[in-house]
């Protein structure tokens, strides 16, 4: 008997010709590149030269003894924490004051964005000339008010702090985007029934507000904590990838790499940055679906 796919005339070949255009640039961009990554980590391939060797686990084992790796870490971590908990805070703030409608909310919705829009890189070498400690805008705002100018971008005290505070106001519009949109989700009709059971305005943020736009809150955070744990450009742009007080995982990827020549060594880097990333988004992928679960 002929199925009902044949019936119709749709062939097999027509659903793979429709797929397959799409399989072969995924697996030629995407698992053809990760899989010779795995396997360069494992060798001592060099930037300049065709030929390698095959190493076993030495490099991995060069990585986890490297006080430079232990230190990158910890600057990685310290700055997606302080990063990302600012952005969540002031976001959700931003959000929650922009969650009634009023004249010019559009306009002041729209030039809020505008920071989460630009490349990374430029805001990087822009805010470099705004820091600047001779010339920069701040500093003279500084001076002109009889404060103190520190040197953002030279002196190593500030250099940490002027990362973070460019990253915090490029994508604080990002959480307050995300917050904002889970504000709106909320049906009214909650909100009316609280009011007439003359609920506080706590209870109604602690019990109705936060616990609805949790999953949403947990996405962005997820979003965040991700890209910010691969953190590059701004530091290319306002430092360098020399400076040690601010030296990220990525930039110590591409000092072994393009400095040192060690593509071997820097595959292995970067197969380290990726398993980090993946169990950090395992973690809060199971926290929003336990989220979800009890909103439901």
């Amino acid at each position: 008997m002929e199925s009902p796919s044949m019936r119709r005339g749709e062939s097999p070949w027509l659903k793979l010709g429709f797929i397959g255009p799409t399989l072969i640039f995924l697996i030629a961009f995407n698992v053809f590149p990760l899989v010779y990554n795995v396997v360069l980590g494992f060798t001592n391939a060099e930037l300049i030269g065709s030929e390698f060797a095959w190493r076993g686990g030495a490099n991995y084992g060069r990585i986890f003894s490297d006080p430079e790796f232990a230190s990158a870490t910890r600057r990685t971590a310290r700055f997606v924490l302080s990063a990302v908990t600012i952005e969540l805070v002031l976001g959700f703030g931003v959000a929650l004051s922009l969650q009634k409608n009023f004249r010019g909310r559009g306009a002041l919705l729209t030039a809020l964005l505008i920071p989460m829009m630009l490349s990374p890189a430029v805001i990087g070498l822009f805010w470099n000339l705004i820091l600047n400690g001779n010339y920069g805008i701040y500093n003279q705002l500084l001076g002109a008010l009889g404060l103190p100018q520190p040197q953002w971008t030279t002196d190593p005290g500030f250099k940490f702090l002027s990362i973070l505070l460019i990253d915090v106001w490029m994508w604080t519009p990002f959480m307050m985007l995300i917050a904002l949109a889970g504000l709106n989700s909320i049906p009214t009709s909650i909100y009316e029934a609280a009011e007439i059971d003359r609920a506080s305005r706590w209870t109604v943020f602690r019990r109705i507000t936060f616990p609805l736009t949790a999953p949403l809150l947990g996405l962005a955070v997820l979003f965040r904590t991700t890209d910010a744990l691969k953190q590059f450009d701004l530091v290319m742009a306002v430092t360098g990838p020399n400076d040690p007080s601010t030296q990220t995982l990525s930039t110590l990827l591409y000092q072994v790499v393009f400095r040192d020549g060690k593509v071997g060594l820097g595959s292995a880097y970067a197969c380290l940055v990726l398993v980090i990333v993946i169990a950090v988004a395992t973690v809060f992928t199971r926290y929003i679906d336990q989220l979800q679960r009890r909103e439901a």
